[in-house]
């Protein structure tokens, strides 16, 4: 087996774990969450679960990736011959979800690109060749055309991960990252000076509970889960590639600050735009296609101010789709010994782009297939991240909590030249042995409630 990478530098490191939680969850998936569950009571809870959970869990993974220098498969396999019972299923879980989120993520990915071209063009070109509302319906009745466009993504995914860590990954990100900042801080101005600021913040930061549902802790807990990719995976593979002197918990924590903070930033970026186009909340994860594009285009600047943010979105839809396929190739370089990492990117790519069908299709060959009045596409993502990452969330946290000692874990989290890992060690503890299982069961508990409610 060749040699494991590594990260060149520890700056590297943290950029592309920034760059892989800051993807098309905090632009593209967070903005509708939030308005689904009513604004600023939903923001409260999901900011505090971020912190209070999923900064401990996101912590725990990378230490299991360091410990054992190798990918979640493995790295549970060697956690349940300690603990004396099998966690491999949420190693192989993991990985599964991380490949099948990759293969829709791809078509919704497919969707930002098309208009990234779309607005391109209609920067040189007069503003009524393009119209967004007919692009829009074109798009969604094309499932080849979408297949397409997921499969140019998915190309670019791969050349990027075949590369592997320092040449590839470290490298990629460390060119976007600077540039994708750059656009957040021109579209967040431009946003806020629009005259539906007011009161789209007041929606966003008054917190009212009466609009939260039984479904609202689940579906914080998952999105914080999807956005920190905790359950996927990532974490456990990026963990296996820090240096000795690395310490998880300071980069745990800093990378849950700045991936909550980039979650508030986008729905305040995107929010003004939509309201100011329907005046009514993104509620629907393709009514930011419709409405956004077509208000930017009767817009003055419009095509320029559309093209960043597209621009924007596919680098944040990249960016955590290298971080996805990373995973599957990781652990199939680890439990294919003989396979080297070339080989393992291009099959993986293969398997996605042949799970990518299904999604591509769904509002073409497959729009009457309706799953509790959902789309299949709305279905799919319900059922991985509402339901099944917090399962194999907390599998891969029982197989840490039951596959490491006391000892292990105190010299993991503790630094001795850093005096406040000794205070938060007790709370660490205790948030993953307690808090954080409990938090997920009674989401998972009030979510099946509100399914027999309606």
């Amino acid at each position: 087996m060749a040699k494991r990478g590594a990260w060149r530098t520890r700056f590297g490191f943290y950029l592309l774990a920034i760059g892989s939680a800051c993807g098309l969850g905090n632009l593209w998936r967070f903005p509708y969450v939030v308005g689904e569950n009513g604004g600023g009571a939903f923001i409260l809870i999901y900011v505090f679960m971020a912190l209070a959970i999923g900064a401990p869990m996101l912590i725990a993974e990378l230490m299991i990736g360091k410990n054992s220098r190798r990918s979640v498969i493995v790295a549970t396999q060697q956690l349940s011959q300690k603990a004396g019972r099998s966690f491999r299923w949420a190693g192989r879980f993991a990985v599964i979800l991380s490949i099948v989120v990759l293969s829709y993520y791809a078509v919704i990915s497919g969707w930002v690109l098309h208009f990234m071209t779309q607005f391109l063009i209609s920067v040189f070109s007069p503003p009524e060749i393009v119209t967004a509302k007919t692009n829009l319906a074109a798009l969604m009745s094309n499932g080849w055309l979408q297949l397409m466009l997921a499969s140019a993504h998915l190309l670019i995914t791969v050349v990027v991960v075949v590369k592997g860590v320092q040449e590839g990954l470290e490298k990629w990100i460390s060119y976007t990252m600077p540039l994708f900042v750059a656009l957040v801080v021109i579209l967040v101005v431009r946003s806020f000076s629009l005259p539906s600021t007011p009161e789209v913040l007041r929606f966003l930061f008054y917190p009212d509970f009466s609009k939260l549902t039984w479904s609202s802790l689940n579906h914080a807990l998952g999105h914080v889960f999807f956005t920190l990719s905790v359950g996927f995976g990532t974490l456990v593979t990026f963990g296996s590639y820090m240096r000795e002197e690395d310490h998880p918990p300071t980069a745990g924590f800093r990378v849950t600050l700045v991936d909550t903070a980039i979650s508030l930033i986008a729905v305040v970026m995107i929010f003004p735009v939509a309201f100011q186009a329907s005046n009514v909340p993104l509620t629907d994860p393709a009514l930011m296609f419709e409405v956004l594009p077509r208000y930017l285009l009767g817009i003055r600047g419009g095509a320029l101010f559309g093209l960043a943010f597209f621009a924007c979105l596919y680098m944040a839809a990249l960016n955590a789709s290298i971080g996805l396929l990373e995973v599957v190739v990781s652990n199939w370089v680890d439990a294919q010994k003989k396979m080297d990492r070339g080989r393992a990117t291009w099959y993986s790519g293969l398997v996605a782009l042949v799970l990518t069908i299904i999604p591509a299709l769904s509002s073409s060959i497959f729009e009457n297939v309706r799953v509790l009045g959902k789309s299949l596409i709305e279905s799919l993502d319900s059922l991985l991240i509402n339901w099944l990452l917090p399962l194999v969330a907390l599998g891969i946290l029982w197989a840490y909590n039951r596959g490491t000692s006391e000892k292990e874990r105190e010299l993991s989290f503790v630094d001795k030249d850093k005096f406040v890992s000794y205070t938060m060690y007790p709370h660490w503890r205790f948030t993953l042995q307690w808090v954080a299982p409990g938090v997920i069961l009674l989401g998972l508990l009030l979510q099946i409630i509100g399914v027999f409610l309606g």
